[in-house]
C-alpha cells in the first residue's frame, strides 16, 4: 500500500501532449526527413538557383536610353518643381502682367480687368529664387486647388528667356504621407507584432525588386515576361521567407504560388492574343509605344498581368497552407483525402471572397471612366469590350483563374509535405509558424 501510494502518478496522454507542446522552441525551423521533404527542397532549391540565373542574365546595365527630346516635355520630365508656401490669398481681377513671376513689389492690375480669380502669393523655398514671392492667378473651374496661406505646394519652373515662369504644380504631401505611413506601420506592428514587421520588410523587398530589376531589365529590352517571372519568383521566395519564416507551411505556400504564376503566365499570353488587346488606349502605354519602341508593349502587358497577380496569390496560398497543417495538427491521424476535402472546403470560400474583391476594387478604381462612359450613347457591350476596359477585366480573370488554381495546388502540396510528419513534429511546426 506504501508502495503504491509513494509511487508518482503517471502524467495523462493529454498532460504529456501539452508539455510537450510548452517546451517546444518558439521559432522551431523544420525540415521533414521524409521523401516529401527531401524533394520539395530539392525542388525549391533548383527554383532558387534558376531564378537566380535568370537574375543574372536579365540584370539590367542601367543605362539611360536614347529618347526623343520631346518626350521630356510630353511626359512634363522636362519641367523643374520647386517648393513653395502660400502666403496669402485674395479676389481679384484676373489677368496681371507678373502672373508667374517673381514679384518685384506689388504686383500690377491687368490692363484688362477681367473677372475675378483667386490670387495667391507664393514665397519660393528652393531653386535659384529661394526666399522671393510668386504670383499665382488660379482660375476657379473643375478641379482648380484651393489654396490658402499656410499651405505647402510644389511649382513648375520653365525657363522663358532670361527669367523663368512659374506655375501651380501639385501640393506637397511628403509630411502627411510620411505620417500616414507610420500611423500604418504602428498599427501593423501593434496587431501583427514580429510578423507584422516582417511583413513591412517584405513590402520592402518587393518594391525594390520590381524598382531595382524588372522595370530596368524591361528597359533594356529583355522579354517582359521573362522579367516578370523572373522577378516574381524573386520576389515570393524572398518575401514568404522573410514574412512567415522557413518551414512546412511556407515551403508548400510557395510551391502553391510559383505553380500557379507559371499558369498566370501561360494564361495570360493566350488571352492577350485571343482578345488581341493592346493597351494603347491608355495614354502612358501610347507614350511608351512612341518614345520606347525597344519595349514590347504585349510583353508589358503581360508583365503586368503577372506581377498583378502574385499579390492576392500570395495571401491565398499561405492561408491555405496554414489550414492544412493546422487540420494535420488537431487530427494527426487524419487520412490525405480527409484533409484534402476539408481544406478545399475552406478554400473555395476564400476564392470566393477575393474574386468579387478583385472585380469590386477594378471597379472602384475606374468609377470615373465609367462614369464618362455612361454619359455617351455607346452601348454596355461596347463598353466592355473596348480596349481601355477589356484590359482590366482581362487582368481581373486572369488572377481570378490563377486564384482558382493556387487553392487544390497549395492543398494538395500542404497534404503531401505532411503525410510523413509525426504528432511531435506537428507541435513544433505550429508553434515555429505561429511564432
Amino acid at each position: 500500500m506504501s508502495d503504491r501510494s509513494a509511487t508518482p502518478p503517471s502524467p495523462s496522454p493529454r498532460h504529456r501532449h501539452r508539455h510537450r507542446v510548452e517546451r517546444a522552441p518558439r521559432g522551431t525551423r523544420l525540415v521533414p526527413s521524409g521523401s516529401a521533404g527531401r524533394i520539395t527542397v530539392v525542388a525549391l532549391t533548383l527554383g532558387a538557383i534558376a531564378t537566380l540565373i535568370g537574375v543574372a542574365l536579365l540584370w539590367p546595365t542601367f543605362t539611360d536610353p536614347e529618347l526623343d527630346p520631346y518626350f521630356a516635355q510630353a511626359s512634363g520630365a522636362s519641367v523643374m518643381t520647386e517648393r513653395g508656401e502660400v502666403v496669402s490669398t485674395e479676389m481679384a481681377p484676373c489677368g496681371s502682367p507678373d502672373n508667374g513671376r517673381v514679384l518685384p513689389g506689388p504686383p500690377l492690375d491687368p490692363r484688362f480687368p477681367g473677372p475675378e480669380c483667386p490670387r495667391s502669393i507664393v514665397r519660393l523655398d528652393t531653386g535659384p529664387d529661394a526666399g522671393r514671392e510668386v504670383l499665382l492667378e488660379i482660375p476657379p473651374g473643375p478641379g482648380s486647388p484651393d489654396l490658402g496661406a499656410g499651405d505647402q505646394i510644389q511649382l513648375g519652373r520653365s525657363p522663358q528667356g532670361a527669367t523663368d515662369i512659374y506655375a501651380f504644380e501639385d501640393f506637397t504631401r511628403t509630411v502627411p504621407m510620411a505620417l500616414w505611413l507610420l500611423v500604418g506601420a504602428a498599427v501593423m506592428v501593434a496587431v501583427g507584432r514580429w510578423k507584422g514587421l516582417r511583413a513591412l520588410i517584405g513590402i520592402v523587398v518587393a518594391l525594390v525588386v520590381v524598382v531595382g530589376f524588372v522595370l530596368p531589365s524591361i528597359l533594356d529590352g529583355n522579354p517582359a515576361i521573362l522579367v516578370a517571372v523572373i522577378g516574381g519568383s524573386a520576389v515570393l521566395y524572398l518575401v514568404i521567407y522573410v514574412v512567415h519564416g522557413i518551414n512546412l507551411k511556407t515551403h508548400a505556400a510557395l510551391l502553391g504560388t510559383l505553380s500557379a504564376m507559371l499558369a498566370a503566365a501561360l494564361l495570360s499570353w493566350v488571352v492577350i492574343e485571343t482578345t488581341r488587346i493592346t493597351g494603347l488606349s491608355g495614354d502612358s502605354t501610347t507614350q511608351v509605344q512612341v518614345f520606347v519602341q525597344h519595349v514590347s508593349l504585349t510583353g508589358l502587358l503581360l508583365a503586368g498581368f503577372i506581377i498583378g497577380a502574385l499579390g492576392v496569390l500570395n495571401d491565398v496560398t499561405v492561408s491555405q497552407s496554414a489550414t492544412v497543417f493546422e487540420m494535420r495538427h488537431l487530427d494527426p491521424h487524419a487520412g490525405p483525402v480527409e484533409v484534402f476535402r476539408s481544406a478545399m472546403g475552406v478554400g473555395r470560400d476564400h476564392v470566393a471572397s477575393m474574386v468579387y474583391t478583385l472585380v469590386l476594387a477594378y471597379t472602384g478604381s475606374a468609377l470615373p471612366l465609367l462614369l464618362l462612359f455612361s454619359l455617351g450613347t455607346r452601348s454596355p457591350l461596347s463598353i466592355l469590350t473596348s480596349d481601355v476596359v477589356a484590359v482590366e477585366l482581362m487582368r481581373s480573370l486572369v488572377g481570378a483563374i490563377a486564384l482558382a488554381l493556387c487553392v487544390p495546388l497549395t492543398t494538395a502540396a500542404a497534404v503531401w509535405l505532411s503525410r510523413d510528419v509525426t504528432p511531435e513534429e506537428l507541435d513544433r511546426a505550429t508553434i515555429g509558424t505561429r511564432a
